[in-house]
């Protein structure tokens, strides 16, 4: 493609929202430009004696031990049965370095479908806080892969910091690109044609990127912008804004190939059946925060009937797709309980001082719109919570891929912390204990397309793993980097408890303890002379 193709409206093909923001006085955050944690990779790394829960949905089973040569799982041993010594005849021969994993377990790295480096709005009071914050917090909470949906720092910068994870020269997850197309409204249009939305496809695709990410766009655009991603192999998730989900809901856009639905926007519509739109106030303005979001937490209840013929055979429809569900329950969670999400036990200590101020009641600061937030709109979320958690649950048991994001950075949620939170609510929704683990590890690799790769523990496969001190099946909240409390019987003192010990990326071994007070320190110092 020639060089003249790459470029829109004077920027390059994927660097349109950074370039946006620059204009009004927003950088990105200070990229990581070196390792100062983990070990390895390893040239024979054992893990002996570990219960393993692979992440296929497969029941716990062990102990065993599991060879890592350089950054690949070289072999998994089983070495005995519970209860009784193990066979030192059946263990393989040492490595450079071995990690005793008696009574603990081993699970694969956590995929963060649906994620932001950094919260990437110039109406921040303040710098952003640098990337290393955000990927360490991801490490500390086992998060070994994320896909980047959008990339608001820029395609160039992103495309950057993937290659310095991927080669280990940086503490970050491996990274996934999609690409913000930019073709919504005015305020962020950069291209205006069916051809234009094919050429810029291709340059994305050409400069790096693995997807791209949707925020609706005029119907013809679209169709256009899917074809091509289909054609070149491109990936793609749509957030179905408001502005665009008149004009095509859920179920269009999937019939067009999109890969993912993000959040819920456009599922609802595609169920109305006294309706073809959503019934906004009269006064309604979608620039108002606080509009935009009580209003948005009344569309499930607009739409029909969980159980209902027409909502049985909207769940068929995308599910003869394939397509799949990435519901980020996690991102609106302070919609329903906000005191909950305000003094989460993790806020003093690991959320950075600019994005505690952002996420403040305020006036045009995205998601901050709580300045007049009552118990009426969380009644409402409360309830628009139960059918779209029915939907996703009815979706997964049709045999439907449902995917864990958590699009921390906004609404009170911390990166790390947003994952595991998210993992509880799939339990509220019905998810049991392994069709969660199932939906963070194998389901989410498979939406990217590296299933071959990472996401199940498997012999070839990236040494992506999780040592945790507990069983992490028992209780979701034990992976929280600050733990969860327990009651010591003997002492009658509380304790936290928490069980991710270690997170291993590509053979890289990472301390959480290290991680965690690194992050702290951060934190810390952000506060300074505030």
């Amino acid at each position: 493609m020639e060089k003249k193709k790459l470029i829109f409206s004077g920027v390059l093909a994927g660097d349109e929202m950074m370039h946006l923001n620059a204009s009004k006085g927003w950088h990105p955050p200070a990229a990581a430009g070196q390792r100062d944690r983990g070990d390895g990779p390893y040239k024979r790394l054992v893990l002996r004696g570990a219960t393993i829960i692979d992440g296929t949905g497969a029941p716990p089973w062990g102990p065993a031990d599991i060879v890592i040569e350089n950054d690949r799982i070289a072999a998994i041993v089983n070495v005995g049965a519970p209860g009784l010594p193990i066979k030192p005849e059946r263990r393989p021969a040492p490595g450079d370095m071995e990690i005793d994993c008696s009574g603990k377990y081993l699970t694969p790295g956590l995929i963060d479908a649906h994620a932001h480096i950094g919260t990437p709005y110039h109406n921040m009071s303040g710098p952003m806080p640098p990337a290393d914050y955000v990927y360490k917090l991801w490490l500390a909470h086992g998060v070994t892969t994320i896909r980047e949906m959008g990339m608001l720092n820029g395609l160039t910068w992103s495309l950057q910091q993937k290659e310095l994870a991927k080669s280990n020269a940086i503490a970050a997850p491996n990274m996934q690109l999609h690409a913000y197309f930019p073709a919504l409204n005015e305020r962020y249009k950069t291209i205006f044609t069916p051809e234009d939305s094919r050429e810029w496809v291709n340059a994305i695709k050409e400069r790096g990127a693995d997807g791209i990410k949707f925020f609706g766009a005029p119907p013809s655009m679209m169709k256009a912008a899917l074809d091509e991603a289909k054609k070149i192999g491109l990936k793609s998730g749509c957030h179905h804004a408001q502005m665009a989900v008149s004009r095509m809901n859920s179920l269009n856009s999937a019939q067009w190939g999109l890969t993912s639905t993000e959040h819920y926007y456009g599922i609802a519509e595609a169920m109305y059946t006294q309706q073809t739109i959503q019934k906004y106030p009269v006064d309604y303005n979608y620039s108002d925060e606080y509009h935009r979001f009580s209003i948005a937490g009344q569309n499930f209840l607009q739409a029909a009937e969980p159980g209902s013929t027409k909502w049985q055979e909207t769940l068929l429809a995308f599910r003869e797709l394939d397509h799949t569900f990435v519901p980020t329950f996690v991102a609106y969670d302070a919609t329903r309980d906000l005191m909950r999400a305000r003094q989460a036990d993790w806020h003093k200590d690991y959320t950075w001082q600019t994005i505690w101020k952002f996420f403040q009641p305020q006036r045009g600061a995205h998601g901050s719109f709580w300045h007049a937030w009552s118990t009426s709109n969380e009644i409402d979320w409360k309830r628009n919570y139960e059918r779209w958690m029915r939907f996703v649950y009815d979706y997964k048991n049709l045999g439907g891929r449902v995917c864990i994001g958590s699009d921390s950075g906004f609404l009170y949620q911390i990166y790390g912390f947003g994952i595991v939170r998210e993992m509880e609510l799939f339990q509220e929704a019905g998810f049991n204990p392994h069709e969660i683990w199932q939906s963070v590890t194998l389901r989410n690799a498979e939406l990217l397309g590296i299933e071959e790769e990472t996401g199940t523990i498997d012999i070839g496969k990236k040494a992506d793993l999780i040592i945790h001190s507990h069983n992490p099946l028992s209780d979701v909240k034990l992976m929280y980097g600050t733990g969860t409390m327990r009651l010591n019987d003997e002492t009658q003192k509380v304790e936290w408890h928490r069980c991710i010990e270690k997170t291993i990326k590509s053979g890289i071994v990472y301390d959480v303890e290290e991680l965690l007070a690194d992050v702290r320190a951060m934190v810390h110092n952000s506060f300074k002379g505030d």
